[in-house]
């Protein structure tokens, strides 16, 4: 996959039953593989400020969701974001 880049992890499914994957800062996931869903993928990562204050719409907060940019990442560090496919499905 070439949008991955080096150092992706491999997807692992998490408790919630969503595929989650760590990439590199800038790279994306394998589940974002259709280019729609990489475009919202990129806009959740670089729109941060606009996504936290937006509740999810699909009834995860009592999963552990904060905001629906919880929806999109799980985690991140300055160069490195791990992803959750919760938006995608």
């Amino acid at each position: 996959w070439w949008w991955l880049g080096e150092g992706a992890s491999p997807i692992t499914v998490d408790t919630l039953g969503d595929d989650v994957q760590t990439v590199a800062r800038g790279a994306l996931p394998a589940f974002t593989a259709n280019p729609e869903t990489a475009r919202l993928y990129t806009w959740a990562t670089e729109n941060k400020d606009a996504l936290v204050w937006m509740p999810c719409t699909c009834g995860c907060a009592n999963l552990g969701h904060t905001s629906n940019r919880s929806c999109y990442i799980k985690e991140e560090t300055s160069s490195r974001v791990t992803y959750t496919s919760h938006a995608a499905t």
